[in-house]
């Protein structure tokens, strides 16, 4: 089984130089943003994160949420009282904080979306 090491990011001269880069960085990815959507609402289990984001693999899932985890987004918490055993994902403090961004580029991503549509249909 691969250490949470194993996922960190290389960083290269353009992260180091470059905030807006390393930002993206961390939330680049399929499956991040919507992941990062779904942990706003609070802790999630790893099979309620995979029934909301319909066509991911368990495998994708994992590595995705091992990355945010690696980069200190997502913190993984187990509830070892329980069986089976209870996983759950849910933002880490330095999360939280990308969360408030993350609604901004939601707001962002809207507007596009509805200019985007506008100029097809025109």
């Amino acid at each position: 089984m691969k250490s949470l090491a194993d996922y960190e990011q290389k960083f290269d001269r353009l992260h180091e130089n470059c905030p807006v880069r390393a930002a993206l960085d961390v939330i680049r990815g399929r499956w991040k943003p919507s992941i990062l959507y779904e942990l706003k609402e609070g802790p999630r289990r790893f099979s309620q994160l995979q029934a909301a984001l319909a066509g991911i693999t368990a495998q994708a899932l994992t590595v995705q949420l091992r990355q945010l985890e690696a980069d200190g987004v997502v913190v993984r918490t187990v509830h070892p009282e329980e069986s089976p055993l209870r996983v759950e994902y849910a933002f880490s403090e330095d999360g939280k904080t990308l969360s408030d961004v993350m609604d901004r580029l939601e707001v962002w991503g809207a507007a596009y979306l509805a200019r985007r549509g506008a100029s097809r249909v025109a």
